[in-house]
């Protein structure tokens, strides 16, 4: 594979399935571009819900109730609790539904051949081959800010335009979903797809002029909208606004060049999925974000899970200087509050927690029946870290005091409901007698035990954050936080040597979801180097590797990958990206849930040793690619307690790495320059003035500015503005 260091990206065709298709996206309107005998373009709309057979949270059992009947064994109480009081629709739950499918025939036998994105002037052109050797291109673009995109060509072509319907229709139906409102002619076409009690999509085209426009809408008068964008005559001015857009994002991206192509090209390409995966302006992104095929119904209902993957995908905003893209989930979520504090109140029976389940459509319903996670309270506590995170990268303390501090208060005061005082060696302490560690057991009746290592994190996580916060808001010290800080364990033990799930339950087979090593990342609480914990940590590691990834999924690689970074084993975070890269991405480099070809385990089994094997079956979702970004920022930068880290461990065979721009918390933007392995360099711009506690890696002896400095670390005041240059001496 080619590098992609100029920011354009390259596929051969045939891309011959959906999600193997080139992504361009808005937030709101997502186009896959795919296909061999023909051009594709598949389109989905994100927020196209049909929210029948959602779940409310229950109201008929409380936490305590719960603990009665896990406790006397009651599997069919607990199950009685969770499920939903009305029928459900037939598929389910609710589910964001699929748009359509663009088809350009081309004349002469013109077949795509070749597509090259073109991320800095954000154009997708298709070289298309005919007969004796004759090309031709298709050029595809999309506004940013309208739900509005066009194909560009002199080749002539027959359009068709296939609604979801066509594929799915039978299981719409069973529902009463009824068949969609069709029209077309020579130069333009399109439908329309009702409901029951939803809002409707409409997708148009009209050609005119070598210009193809296609437009999408959603709402009470969706055909008319669609069919009024996509008659516009004023597409030079979007696009003119288009190309200032990106020309905007790119100016505030980290510019990152890796000396290995293929993590290369996940960061290039992840860098571009970013911008039109979570939009400011646009829906918040979801598991597939505006990139819903047309040919199935989403796996998982494209909803938000709350228990890594809507985290995952927001990851990178953070270092990649993109704060404001958080925008729309923040926006979401404070427009939830309301449920979430009266969950919590049915559930803790108290009136000041919030209480977020881990799998939601846009109204906040509970997606499935899934119990164990949706009385995971980490969920809550992950999305407060997530909050307090972005206080930190921006320092706007509007943020933290508005959404920041509620979501921080509201998680631990869920927790707090949950702690019982128990007899621990040495006095009495706390303990979380019913807790969870997601999707370890599934649901059954196994799925839960004392004080589990992921909850306890997630506790600590707050106990430490809220002290902080609380003074940045002139906030009075709560007694109970340093109560949890003191008397809760930081992880529970297994054979009194590594960290388990929960008490009495060590990690016996291989599983997807890292959650019993939280405390090394997501949450920070756990610093691997500490000796306290340094035997623990290394056992646990030692543990979970002898485990192996069997039944890992797609999103969980990244993860590892980052937990590995974390406790200084750079050449293992780099080949957990290797291997995700090629086990979970197909041939168009779309991300997987699972694996793309069995053998090497990673859910992707279905195949193997089969005489006459199935047509792949794919699960596409946007978490795996974003947390990729994420591992790849962790490698270069980490934030740990209060200092920064810069190339805290560079892989053996990094021997050259340049990267600018990547922000910290404290508002700093941080590169670094890599010479024969070894660091050269590294630049920080102060944007608000913090202090600063850099471990720079460059060895004892230094300048800043061309002052002389010894020792690993620079501790210094800053000002807004300012730019340091410490090079090795």
């Amino acid at each position: 594979m080619k590098t992609h260091r100029t920011g354009r990206l390259v596929w051969h065709f045939p891309l011959p399935r959906t999600h193997t298709g080139v992504l361009l996206g808005n937030g709101n309107q997502g186009l896959m571009v795919w296909g061999a005998d023909r051009l594709c373009v598949t389109v989905g709309r994100s927020g196209f819900w049909d929210h029948r057979g959602g779940t409310p949270f229950t109201g008929r059992i409380t936490y305590r109730g719960l603990r009665r009947l896990l406790e006397a064994g009651d599997e069919a109480g607990v199950q009685a609790a969770f499920a939903s009081p009305t029928p459900r629709a037939a598929y389910r739950r609710p589910c964001q539904l699929g748009g359509g499918r663009l088809e350009l025939t081309f004349a002469g036998g013109m077949t795509p051949l070749r597509a090259e994105l073109d991320t800095r002037e954000a154009t997708l052109t298709v070289v298309m081959a005919g007969r004796g050797g004759r090309q031709g291109r298709v050029i595809i673009r999309q506004a940013m800010d309208e739900e509005l995109a066009w194909i560009e060509t002199d080749l002539r072509y027959r359009v068709a335009l296939v609604p979801a319907w066509d594929h799915v229709g039978d299981k719409l139906a069973a529902d009463g979903v009824k068949p969609p409102e069709r029209w077309s002619s020579t130069s333009r076409g399109g439908f329309c797809q009702t409901l029951p009690e939803d809002p409707a999509l409409a997708m148009a085209w009209r050609r005119r002029a070598g210009r193809l426009v296609l437009a999408t809408a959603l709402g009470g008068d969706a055909a008319a909208v669609a069919r009024e964008r996509a008659g516009r005559r004023d597409v030079d001015a979007v696009w003119s606004r288009t190309r200032t857009w990106w020309k905007r994002y790119w100016s505030a991206v980290p510019r990152v060049q890796v000396p290995d192509n293929e993590l290369q090209h996940a960061w290039d390409y992840g860098a571009w999925k970013l911008a039109g995966l979570s939009t400011p302006g646009a829906v918040a992104a979801t598991l597939q974000g505006p990139w819903m095929e047309e040919y199935q119904l989403p796996p998982w209902s494209n909803d938000y899970h709350f228990n890594i993957n809507v985290q995952m995908i927001y990851w990178p905003a953070l270092g990649m200087n993109r704060i404001e893209h958080f925008a729309p989930l923040w926006a979401m979520i404070q427009g939830w509050l309301p449920r979430l504090r009266e969950n919590a109140g049915k559930f803790f029976e108290t009136s000041d927690a919030l209480m977020l389940p881990h799998a939601v459509d846009d109204r906040c319903q509970v997606v499935g029946s899934f119990w164990t996670g949706t009385i995971d309270q980490a969920c809550t506590a992950w999305m407060a870290q997530m909050a307090w995170l972005q206080y930190r990268y921006g320092l706007d303390e509007t943020f933290l005091r508005e959404t920041a501090w509620p979501l921080l208060t509201g998680a631990f005061n869920g927790y707090w409901a949950m702690l019982e005082e128990v007899d621990r060696e040495g006095g009495r302490g706390l303990s979380l007698p019913v807790s969870v560690s997601p999707e370890y057991n599934g649901a059954g009746m196994n799925a839960w035990g004392r004080d589990a290592s992921f909850q306890l994190a997630a506790l600590h996580a707050l106990a430490q954050i809220l002290p902080r916060a609380a003074r940045r808001l002139g906030q009075p010290a709560d007694p109970r936080w340093e109560r949890v800080r003191r008397e809760l364990p930081p992880y529970t033990l297994a054979e009194g040597k590594r960290i388990g799930l929960w008490v009495g339950q060590d990690l016996a087979v291989s599983h997807r979801h890292h959650s019993h090593l939280a405390a090394l990342f997501p949450f920070r609480t756990l610093d691997p180097q500490d000796e306290a914990h340094r035997s623990v940590v290394a056992e646990s590691l030692r543990h979970w590797q002898s485990k192996g990834a069997g039944a890992w999924s797609g999103w969980c690689v990244p993860w590892a990958s980052i937990l590995c970074s974390r406790c200084g084993l750079a050449d293992a975070a780099v080949m957990w990206l290797l291997w995700w890269k090629r086990l979970f991405t197909n041939i168009g480099h779309g991300t997987l849930h699972d694996a793309d070809f069995a053998g090497c385990g990673g859910l992707g089994w279905h195949a193997l040793l089969d005489p006459a094997p199935k047509p792949l079956h794919e699960i596409m979702q946007m978490d795996a690619g974003m947390g990729a970004l994420t591992a790849i920022l962790e490698l270069l930068v980490q934030c740990r307690g209060d200092a920064i880290h810069v190339l805290p461990a560079i892989p053996r065979h990094w021997h050259d790495v340049a990267f600018d721009g990547i922000r910290t918390e404290g508002a700093f933007l941080v590169g670094a320059t890599v010479r024969d392995g070894r660091t050269a360099e590294v630049r920080v711009v102060s944007l608000a003035g913090e202090p600063l506690r850099l471990v720079h890696g460059l060895g004892p002896s230094w300048t800043v500015n061309g002052r002389r400095g010894r020792g690993s670390t620079l501790e210094t005041a800053t000002r807004p503005g300012q730019t340091l240059r410490l090079e090795r001496a």
